[in-house]
């Protein structure tokens, strides 16, 4: 794995008025990447293992990976540009056709959904992960504010 990069997982998800802050890190730091209410719903049901009556469309490129007997090596959030993040999706195909790696530009938000689906790494370019504000602090607040409010609705 190159050194330029840096493996994350999801720390936390919060509701915003606008959609989703999900927040990425490791030991060291944590960020937050806003997405839409669709994209946030999909990440919170693939963390937390809900079943569909239909597959979403993560869902269908999942299948679709499957059928052509493709699979996700990994995402790397590879850029961001005032506040927009850019990644990349890297395929490995090996079937009857051949043998080949594909790297595809995505949004991180479907990346994320893609890689927590497949249970497949991701990772954080090295620039982006040094370039983006640490939000450790704000996170610890909002997973304490979320089980107070939890222990409050169970003391109900």
């Amino acid at each position: 794995m190159p050194a330029d990069i840096t493996e994350v997982t999801i720390k936390g998800l919060m509701p915003t008025a606008n959609g989703c802050a999900v927040f990425l890190g490791n030991d060291d730091k944590t960020f937050v990447i806003y997405v839409d209410p669709s994209v946030g719903s999909a990440i919170s049901m693939t963390i937390n293992g809900v079943k569909k009556e239909r597959p979403l469309t993560h869902d269908l490129i999942g299948h679709l990976f499957l059928g052509f007997e493709i699979s996700l090596e990994r995402i790397i959030i590879n850029d961001v540009n005032e506040g927009t993040y850019f990644a990349r999706i890297i395929l490995h195909m090996q079937n009857e056709l051949g043998r080949k790696f594909l790297e595809l530009d995505a949004r991180p938000s479907d990346s994320i959904v893609l890689a927590l689906q497949q249970k497949r790494p991701i990772f954080v370019a090295a620039k982006v992960f040094d370039a983006v504000e640490d939000m450790s602090e704000i996170l610890e607040r909002v997973l304490k504010q979320q089980k107070e409010e939890g222990k409050e609705e169970s003391d109900e």
